[in-house]
């Protein structure tokens, strides 16, 4: 589809919480109107932010959360495509077979085999842009510490970037197959993913929630700094930690949601 034809194809812009978001539905929406068909190359970044009248980042997060609902598919060099309806619902059905702790257990062990050396790639290859996109994603992580849903939206982006920045789209495609699926939180609550969360009054919980959120936090601030400043093995051992921790702290709700009542 030309450029000309897809600006055509747009409905009129209107205010949205979130420019990221209403760039999502937007394409999401010619997408399944078939507007935008199979196999069909989106317009370049540059076209869609004159289009929108929105930035460069704003258009990169649009295409993350893009990626992560299995839509389109990005291949490094060459542009962004719109998906089969087959290969985007092959993608849901992975991200549903998720379901149980056991599960995201098992996920977490792949990717700390798989995004220990993409924070390494990351780190050798990212560009200024990425980097700017990457500390945007963390910000919003940070800025969404009471806004559960918010937050692990921030938190897949950021996982997704440093897929980006190592030029390697297939680092890309496993990671947006898996979609929200890869954050343990948006299976339990904050609260379960601490030793003190199952236990104490309601107060305790709120502060332990808080307090799990506050050490992911900085394992992500970690992460992005030693990408930030190009030190390739300071963000594998960083990516290493924060999913280690990540599995240890999901193999210890899982006891406690196994145990039987006392």
């Amino acid at each position: 589809m030309e450029t000309q034809d897809y600006a055509n194809a747009l409905p009129t812009k209107r205010r949205h919480k979130s420019l990221s978001q209403g760039l999502v539905e937007s394409i999401s929406n010619n997408i399944k109107n078939g507007i935008l068909k199979p196999g069909e190359k989106l317009p370049t970044e540059s076209a869609i932010m004159n289009l929108y009248d929105v930035s460069r980042t704003v258009v990169r997060e649009a295409i993350s959360h893009l990626q992560a609902a299995g839509l389109v598919q990005t291949r490094h060099g060459i542009g962004t495509f719109i998906l089969e309806p087959s290969q985007a619902a092959s993608t849901g059905m992975l991200r549903e077979a998720i379901v149980t702790v056991r599960d995201v257990l098992d996920i977490l062990e792949l990717r700390i085999s798989l995004e220990t050396e993409a924070a390494w790639l990351a780190a050798s290859r990212r560009t200024e842009e990425q980097a700017i996109a990457l500390g945007k994603a963390l910000e919003d992580i940070l800025a969404n510490k009471t806004e559960e849903n918010a937050s692990v939206n921030a938190d897949v982006r950021f996982h997704l970037l440093i897929a980006q920045s190592t030029g390697n789209r297939y680092f890309v495609d496993i990671l947006s197959n898996l979609g929200t699926t890869i954050i343990p939180r948006a299976r339990l609550k904050s609260a379960m993913l601490t030793l003190e969360g199952s236990t104490g009054n309601a107060n305790q919980n709120n502060n332990s929630g808080s307090s799990y959120l506050e050490r992911v936090n900085r394992e992500h601030e970690d992460i992005y700094l030693a990408i930030q400043r190009k030190d390739p093995e300071a963000a594998r051992a960083a990516m290493r930690t924060h999913l280690s921790n990540s599995r240890e702290r999901l193999r210890q709700a899982q006891q406690r949601i196994e145990a039987p009542a006392s």
